[in-house]
């Protein structure tokens, strides 16, 4: 019997969360609620470092990638090869197209996925949109990842694996620039006004960040902006250091998402916060909400709504 339930999905949404732990909590709770047993093509689509790698890891524990993340690996290569030499071995595969389009051509790329699914084997394929031209099959269920998380469920309508790329990949910036200067913030936060990390907790919203406090703190909003923003008007390289750690400038800070950042504070071109704690009622906490926006004088309750609207009115 067809499960009627995911056949009426169209499409569902989430925020693009920052941290690697996030993104696997995610990965897994999207693969509880969206996939089923019949489920064998997953196209996944995204740029790089839009943390395809960890929400995949989330949706299929154990399931080993066939591409790293940091250099290329030889001994990867040598299994991705032995991989197309014979299908029946495992029960999930996955292929990185843009890794693979470099050691293998795209008819034996096909060949091997369609062998794959004859065999009721499942295959998990990043950047899905480089492969459906050829492959002309789309895919079970996709997943694209940018600013948010997009899962749909193709039909004979679509949509096609581009046209969720292309959303994704405009949204994406606007997620780096949010976490660069949410880091900025905590930072300020620390060594202007002695509130430490340990005082509060990231949240997610569409363009911007949230900063939740269980007890209000007391906060100068101009002597926070001012500070922010000369930052930001330093035009500060921003760099990887490790997967703990990011550097802003010569600062080295903690960081948990440290791949998910623009390149330079300059890139930032549209900042402010809202000049006032915001109480959640549900929680009872208290949020410090910045936007990447320059309009201070909005309705907090109606943002998601303009958001889907100006969303709506793009597409008209």
């Amino acid at each position: 019997m067809r499960n009627l339930i995911q056949e009426y999905s169209v499409f569902s949404q989430y925020f693009a969360p920052r941290g690697k732990e996030r993104l696997l909590f995610l990965g897994e709770q999207i693969a509880h609620r969206h996939l089923t047993f019949p489920d064998r093509l997953i196209g996944i689509v995204g740029d790089a470092g839009s943390g395809k790698s960890s929400l995949i890891k989330g949706m299929f524990p154990g399931l080993e990638l066939s591409n790293d993340d940091d250099a290329i690996n030889p001994r990867k290569i040598m299994q991705v090869r032995e991989l197309f030499d014979n299908v029946q071995e495992a029960t999930t595969y996955h292929i990185d197209m843009r890794f693979q389009m470099a050691f293998t051509q795209m008819h034996e790329i096909v060949d091997f996925v369609r062998n794959a699914l004859e065999h009721n084997r499942r295959v998990v394929i990043e950047h899905f949109n480089l492969l459906y031209p050829a492959l002309g099959v789309n895919a079970d269920i996709i997943v694209g990842i940018g600013e948010e998380i997009i899962v749909t469920r193709p039909s004979l309508f679509g949509p096609e694996p581009q046209c969720i790329y292309e959303i994704v990949h405009e949204s994406l910036v606007y997620r780096k620039m949010a976490h660069t200067v949410e880091d900025i913030t905590i930072y300020i936060l620390n060594r202007d006004f002695g509130i430490s990390e340990e005082m509060f907790y990231s949240s997610d919203m569409r363009n911007g960040f949230v900063l939740k406090f269980p007890k209000e703190p007391r906060i100068d909003f101009d002597k926070l902006s001012e500070k922010v923003h000369e930052m930001i008007d330093m035009h500060l390289d921003v760099s990887y250091y490790d997967e703990e750690h990011i550097k802003i400038g010569d600062i080295i800070k903690q960081c948990n998402g440290p791949r998910f950042h623009i390149r330079n504070t300059s890139e930032v071109k549209h900042f402010s916060f809202v000049k006032h704690m915001i109480k959640d009622t549900k929680t009872k906490e208290y949020c410090l909400i910045g936007r990447l926006s320059d309009d201070t004088d909005v309705e907090i309750s109606k943002l998601n709504t303009l958001h889907f609207l100006k969303r709506c009115d793009n597409q008209n």
